[in-house]
C-alpha cells in the first residue's frame, strides 16, 4: 500500500534507534497497546530500519520476460487437489485455501504468476510464509522479477528489499502525508509507479494486526478501463502520463527520513497491455500521476480528476482484501490499484512487510 502506508517513513533516526533498543522478541500480537504492557513487535526483526547514509545509483532498465508466460493455463502445480477458491469479485480477488506457496515448484510460482495476472488480487490463507526468514522470502519474491528497494520508507536492516509497514500509537505520519484535515482517508495508488520498470506480481504479509479494520481496498484498472465509451477510449489512444516521486522525497527529507536515490518523474502510457493476458489497463493513480503531456494544465487536472474519481467510486469492481494471520496477499501492480483502510484505533499495532518485484517498461496497445 500518494503512499499508503506502507509507504512512509515511521520515525526519524533516533526515534527510530531508541525504539529498536525496547524491542523484545515476545509480545502479545493483535493486542491493543492502551492500558497494556507492549512487549514490542511480535517480530521486531522486521522493525523498520533507516539509515540516511544509505544511498543508492539510479536504477537502470533492465531485460524482463513474465514468468505467467512460462505457466501451463492449466495450473496443475499451483490448483491441486487440495486447493480451495473463493472468488471475490467477477472482475478482481480471489482467495486461496490449500495452498502453500513456499512448497511451490518453479512451474507452480509461473502459474501463480499467470493465475496474479488473470484474477489481479489472490488472497492465501495460513501460510507459513513470514516464518521462513528473509533469504527465502526474498528468494521466493525474486522468481517474479528483480526486487525494488524503496528510496524512502523502512526496510529490513542488511535486507533493502523488504519495504516495511509499520504503524503504532507513536508512529503514524500517514495522516500528515496525505492532509491531516481530509474527511476520507483512503488514497488509491499503485506502488511506485514513477519506476521507469514499476511492479507487477507483489507480495504482502501480515505480521501484527488491530483486532478489527485495516484491512486494504483493491480495484480492478482493467475494468476500470472497459467502462469507458469507446469515444472515450479513443480519446485516450496516444496519451502519456508524467509519474513523480518527488513528493514522497520531499515528505521524507522533511520529516528526518532517508532518500536513497533522488526522486524521478517518469513518463507512462495512460493505458497500458498486460503481457500475459493481453488485457488493456489504465495506468494511473492519485498517488504518482501528477499531469498528462501534451495538454494545458487545467485540461490534464479535469481528465485526471475523472479518472480518478471513475476509480475510486467503482465498488461494482473493487474488493476488501482482510488479514488474519498467516495471511499472503499477492497482486499485479500493473492492473490494480489499491488503497490502506486506516480505519482502526490508533492504540493497535499494524504491522506488515511487502516484496515488490520490478516488471517490464510499460508498453502501450498497438493502434488500431
Amino acid at each position: 500500500m500518494a503512499p499508503s502506508v506502507a509507504e512512509i517513513p515511521t520515525a526519524t533516526v533516533d526515534t527510530v534507534t531508541k525504539n529498536v533498543a525496547k524491542l523484545a522478541v515476545s509480545a502479545v500480537p493483535n493486542a491493543s497497546l492502551e492500558g497494556k504492557h507492549d512487549d514490542g513487535p511480535s517480530y521486531p526483526y522486521y522493525y523498520p530500519h533507516y539509515d540516511l547514509n544509505e544511498k543508492w545509483e539510479p536504477l537502470e532498465v533492465r531485460e524482463f520476460s513474465d514468468p505467467g508466460l512460462r505457466a501451463n493455463p492449466a495450473k496443475p502445480n499451483l490448483l491441486n487437489e487440495n486447493a480451495k477458491l473463493r472468488h471475490l469479485s467477477p472482475y478482481i480477488g480471489t482467495e486461496i485455501q490449500g495452498v502453500q506457496i513456499s512448497q511451490l515448484s518453479k512451474e507452480g510460482l509461473d502459474e501463480l504468476a499467470l493465475l496474479t495476472a488473470e484474477r489481479k488480487v489472490l488472497v492465501f490463507r495460513n501460510q507459513d510464509f513470514k516464518d521462513l526468514g528473509p533469504e527465502r522470502q526474498i528468494e521466493i519474491a525474486s522468481h517474479f522479477g528483480p526486487i525494488h528497494r524503496h528510496p524512502t520508507s523502512g526496510n529490513v536492516k542488511g535486507f533493502p528489499e523488504f519495504h516495511v509497514v509499520y504503524r503504532d500509537p507513536s508512529h503514524d505520519h500517514f495522516k500528515e502525508y496525505i492532509g491531516g484535515d481530509r474527511i476520507n482517508l483512503t488514497s488509491w495508488h499503485s506502488d511506485v509507479s514513477y519506476e521507469k520498470q514499476p511492479p507487477g506480481t507483489t507480495f504482502f504479509f501480515i505480521l501484527d494486526q488491530p483486532e478489527t479494520g485495516g484491512d486494504t481496498l483493491f480495484a480492478s484498472q482493467v475494468e476500470a478501463y472497459s467502462r469507458l465509451s469507446d469515444e472515450f477510449k479513443k480519446r485516450l489512444e496516444g496519451l502519456r502520463v508524467v509519474h513523480s516521486a518527488v513528493r514522497q522525497a520531499e515528505f521524507s527529507r522533511r520529516i528526518g527520513g532517508p532518500v536513497r536515490r533522488e526522486p524521478i518523474e517518469t513518463e507512462h502510457p495512460i493505458v497500458r497491455v498486460h503481457p500475459v493476458t493481453g488485457e488493456k489497463a489504465l495506468y494511473i493513480n492519485q498517488g504518482f500521476a501528477r499531469r498528462i503531456v501534451g495538454l494545458k494544465q487545467e485540461e490534464s487536472d479535469f481528465l485526471l480528476k475523472f479518472l480518478f474519481d471513475h476509480i475510486a467510486k467503482g465498488a461494482d469492481f473493487q474488493i476488501r482484501a482482510s488479514y488474519e494471520p498467516g495471511t499472503v496477499v499477492v497482486w499485479d501492480n500493473r492492473v490494480t490499484v489499491h488503497s490502506a483502510t486506516p480505519d482502526f484505533s490508533p492504540t493497535f499495532r499494524r504491522h506488515a512487510v511487502r516484496l515488490t518485484p520490478q516488471a517490464e517498461v510499460p508498453t502501450a496497445p498497438a493502434s488500431p
